[in-house]
This record gives structure tokens, C-alpha cells and sequence, in this order.
């Protein structure tokens, strides 16, 4: 029997609908029910590896997680990365179909809706309640043509609508009304329910509003969620993370928010660790002094390089490297600390670009992108990070593009592919220069307390009350505080009348 199904829905983009669907996933789940999340098009650059070698939106990774199974495809069929400013890179299934601007994938994605219905018939068989997420906001109207995101997906789906809107940035009951008004009729009826999000404060002076708002849409309020202080992933490019202003902590961590970064979600396990302040930052001016420099992943490698020679950035980063401080490079990171970036092939920019020069490596990227998830032990360690030696981590690599090394230098990590146990050499390190592929390496408890730990001793701290956290177990109880949250806030028994009923 096919899956039961509700939908997402949101006025805007950051309006929560990726929280409300994770937390109904986890509620689904504690309930007794086999659930689990779907969003036909993602654009995210923050992207994850299954074991199978396939990529997907981070997104429906959380909400996997919330839902306690393992993620697949099938939940995200079709993730586009943006490239620049016009175009992306176009994921179906999890394998690359190509590079498209906006308007030849706008007259291209009719051909991909059999590939939704396929995955989402696919996952419907499998479970008892499918959580849909919708993308931006359904009243998008100059998009609607070809739509398999939001009420074109609810239809596919027969799937009711929960319409969330966003009460913290404004205007939530126009909001609300507006978006419904630009509906066609038949869509509006799909509309069973409507959320507030991010309210703070006293509900009872919310009530006349509320009233008037299910007056004037003709649709019951089955809810209004509190802003919940919740540590789970968050939406690329709309995360509160990048905000500046953070305060300076015993040990002080800088993410180079280059334009295109990506997957910086590899950096909250060592923001959960406490004395630990990790700002984004993306001017010299707010870098300053810190104890540790962090070059992110990026979807486009040459240029964000470029991007960090013109602002002045890569003379600051040199500048600390030169004084001994710690620099570590993810991935594209990783890429940019080398001698050389090689594109023969016009995967990025095209041609060569000098590299920082602080590692002895060339890059070469390829059309052939590299996806798998890997096991790996720190071997070759040098510097102030030398006590990780020994130390195993996991993680994915996702790239496109291997590295050529110069002379003696040799990598510092050794790591298998989980599924087929090849084994390889990974990164290169250099006095207190790092770098490494691999995505996820400071969620094991051991190396983001050793990195930190050994930080704080270079620097003459105690360190023996430092404690970091088994940072899946830690996102197991915030996927439970999030059920808590809702379940409080939300009317459940009306969200499963709506589940029942359907359209």
C-alpha cells in the first residue's frame, strides 16, 4: 500500500520548512510510523555522499536523520549546485547530468518529472508517511509552468499543503493570504493548514490575528512554532551562522566565507565544543588574529581563489601562515593551498592559476567527479597538530579534480572507500598547513577535541576541561527537541486528521 502524504509548504525561502518537515519527521517516527522526507529539486551547495557513491541535498539527510533511517536519492532526485551567478550543475539520481543556465534548465526540467514521480512512487512503497518539502514559495508564479516543486509536486503526490509562514521577518499574515490569493482554486484546496514559525513572545496577543487570518483564508491555523534554538543543519546561503559580530572565544576559529562556499556543515561539530568561538568571515578587516584559519569547500575552486587575491584575503592568510598559525584547508580549500590549479578541460575557469603555495601539491580538474564515502586513520602529522597521528575519521569526498605532488611531499591521511575498502593516500600537510578531501573529518569526537586541545596548548591554556561531543549523538537530541517543540506548539491530532483525510 502506497504511503500516506503531507507537504510543506512556505511563503518565502528560510521560512522553516525544512525544520517543520524534520520535526515531523521525528514526531512520525516516535509515533511508530516507518517515515520518511522527499523534495523533488533541492539547490544547495552543502550536498552529501550515500554509500552507493550518489549525491543529494543535505537537507533531506537531516530529515533522514529526524526520521531515523538511512538517506537516499530518492528522497532529493534532482539537486542543482550553483556554478555562478546564471548557471548550475544539474544532479539527477545523483549522478551529474551536465552544467545548465537557468533558462535552458527552466525549458529542460519537463523531462525530468518522470524521474520525481519514479523516485517519490519508489519511496512511497516503502514507507507509511511521506514528509514533502517544497522549495521557495508556491506563489512563484512566473515559475509555475512545468512546476514538480510545490503544488505540481502536491498533485503528483495527492499530498495535502501545511503552509508555513515566517512571523520573525514580518508580515506573516500577508504572508499568508497573499500566497493563497496567487493560487489557482484548485490549489488553494489543497491548502488543509496553516503555520506561524519563529514567533516569540505571548501567544494570547497573537489570537485576534489568528482568528481573522483563518477568517479571511477559509483555512484552520494548526499551529504557532516558538523560534526554537535548535543546533541541526541549516539551509545554505540563508543560515544565521554567517551573521558577523561573534565574540571572540578562548580558542578563536575563522571560516573564509568565500562567494561560493559549500558544505560548511563540516564545521559545527567544533562550533558545539564550548571556549570554541568559529566565525565566518569574509573581509581582512574581520579575520584579525586567530588561532586557526579555515579555507571551506566551494563549487568553484579558481574562482574563489581569485575572489581571495582581490580582496586581500589570501596576503592575510599567508601572512598568519607565515607567523605559525594553523591553516587548514577543506577540500576546494585544500586546492587553493597548493602551487598550481590546472582546468584543462573548463570544468571551472579554464586554464592555470598559481595556487597559495603553501603546499606542495598541483591540482587537475577532470569532468570526472570523485563521490564516496571513505574511513581513514591521520598518519603523516606535522606542527602543532602532529598528536592526531594515529587518530581514525569518516567523512565523503565529493570533488572534481586529484592532486599532483611535488617532491617528498606525501599525504597525510591514509583512507578507504567503504564500499569497496580501496585504500589511498589523502591530503598533504606542511608545518602547521593542512588540507584533506574529505568532508565530515571533524565529526568524530576525538579529532575535534584533539585539534582544539592542541590549539589550546600551543597557546599555554589548560585544556583537561575541554570536552567535545559525540556529535551524532548530540544531533540525535536536538532532533528530539525539535519534536518537543512542535509537538507542544502544533495541533497533532488536526495534522493527522489532514494526513488521513488527504485531498
Amino acid at each position: 500500500m502506497a504511503a500516506k502524504a503531507i507537504m510543506i509548504q512556505g511563503t518565502m525561502s528560510n521560512a522553516g520548512k525544512s525544520l517543520v518537515a524534520a520535526g515531523l519527521c521525528r514526531i512520525f517516527r516516535q509515533d511508530g510510523y516507518r517515515v520518511a522526507p522527499f523534495k523533488s529539486q533541492n539547490m544547495a551547495l552543502n550536498s552529501f555522499i550515500t554509500p552507493e557513491g550518489l549525491e543529494m541535498g543535505r537537507a533531506q539527510v537531516m530529515q533522514a536523520e529526524a526520521a531515523g533511517i538511512q538517506p537516499s536519492v530518492k528522497m532529493n532526485p534532482i539537486l542543482l549546485k550553483p556554478t555562478n551567478e546564471a548557471g548550475s550543475q544539474v544532479i539527477v539520481n545523483g549522478e551529474v547530468l551536465g552544467t545548465m543556465n537557468a533558462w535552458d534548465y527552466y525549458d529542460y526540467k519537463k523531462k525530468l518529472q518522470p524521474k520525481v514521480q519514479e523516485a517519490y512512487d519508489e519511496l512511497a512503497s516503502e514507507y507509511d508517511i511521506i514528509v514533502i518539502e517544497g522549495a521557495g514559495s508556491p506563489a512563484e508564479i512566473n515559475l509555475k509552468k512545468e512546476d514538480f516543486v510545490n503544488m505540481g509536486m502536491a498533485k503528483m503526490a495527492k499530498a495535502p499543503v501545511l503552509l508555513v509562514g515566517d512571523i520573525d521577518r514580518g508580515g506573516v499574515f500577508a504572508q499568508l493570504i497573499g500566497t493563497i490569493i496567487l493560487l489557482e482554486e484548485d490549489e488553494q484546496q489543497m491548502i488543509k493548514g496553516l503555520i506561524v514559525n519563529k514567533f516569540r513572545g505571548d501567544r494570547a496577543i497573537l489570537e485576534p490575528g489568528l482568528r481573522l487570518l483563518e477568517e479571511k483564508a477559509q483555512v484552520p491555523v494548526v499551529g504557532v512554532a516558538p523560534y526554537l534554538d535548535i543546533q541541526v543543519e541549516d539551509e545554505d546561503s540563508l543560515t544565521e551562522r554567517f551573521s558577523g559580530g561573534r565574540q571572540v572565544d578562548l580558542i578563536d576559529i575563522a571560516v573564509i566565507r568565500v562567494p561560493r562556499i559549500s558544505n560548511f556543515t563540516d564545521f559545527n561539530p567544533l562550533e558545539s565544543i564550548p571556549g570554541v568561538s568559529l566565525r565566518y568571515v569574509k573581509s581582512v578587516q574581520e579575520l584579525q588574529n586567530p588561532d586557526m584559519v579555515i579555507l571551506p569547500g566551494t563549487k568553484n575552486t579558481m574562482e574563489d581563489l581569485q575572489w581571495l587575491r582581490q580582496s586581500g584575503m589570501e596576503a592575510a592568510i599567508l601572512k598568519l601562515a607565515g607567523k605559525g598559525r594553523l591553516v587548514m584547508g577543506i577540500c576546494g580549500g585544500y586546492q587553493m593551498l597548493g602551487t598550481q590549479l590546472s582546468d584543462p578541460e573548463g570544468v571551472e575557469a579554464g586554464g592555470t592559476m598559481r595556487g597559495m603555495g603553501l603546499l606542495q601539491m598541483d591540482t587537475v580538474f577532470s569532468s570526472q567527479k570523485t563521490r564516496t564515502q571513505v574511513e581513514g586513520t591521520f598518519m603523516q602529522m606535522e606542527g602543532t597538530l602532529k598528536e592526531l597521528q594515529g587518530v581514525s575519521f569518516a567523512g565523503y569526498e565529493i570533488h572534481m579534480g586529484e592532486p599532483v605532488f611535488a617532491g617528498n611531499t606525501h599525504g597525510m591521511n591514509q583512507v578507504a572507500d567503504r564500499v569497496t575498502g580501496t585504500v589511498k593516500q589523502d591530503g598533504a600537510c606542511a608545518g602547521n598547513v593542512y588540507g584533506t578531501y574529505v568532508h565530515g573529518i571533524f565529526d568524530k569526537e576525538e579529532v575535534a577535541k584533539g585539534i582544539v586541545s592542541a590549539i589550546g596548548r600551543a597557546k599555554g591554556l589548560d585544556v583537561s576541561e575541554i570536552q567535545a561531543v559525540d556529535f551524532a549523538a548530540f544531533k540525535e537530541t536536538q532532533y528530539d527537541l525539535l519534536a518537543d517543540g512542535l509537538r507542544k506548539n502544533l495541533d497533532m491530532k488536526k495534522i493527522y486528521q489532514i494526513l488521513e483525510e488527504g485531498v
